[in-house]
């Protein structure tokens, strides 16, 4: 036994645990600094969120778009006359 009360199987024990520790952080800061990933992923997020299952754009987002092109026009045309 160790002078501290530890066995050298708790030692080594508590070596691989943290081990796996610092190899779980080192993973989670690789994710966080791969901004090519991370910006693929969020396109990704947002593809899906715009359009349906079929891949077709949301009738809720195309009648959105038109009526902002329509207020943007009219804008434009009330400031031109």
């Amino acid at each position: 036994m160790s002078t501290n009360g530890t066995s050298p199987d708790e030692i080594e024990a508590d070596i691989e645990r943290q081990r796996e520790e610092l190899a779980a952080t080192v993973t989670q800061l690789q994710s966080k600094l791969d901004l090519k990933a991370r910006a693929q992923q969020r396109a990704a997020e947002l593809r899906d969120r715009a359009t349906t299952e079929s891949g077709s754009p949301r009738p809720e987002l195309i009648a959105g778009a038109v009526v902002t092109v329509a207020v943007i026009g009219l804008l434009v045309w009330r400031r031109t006359r």
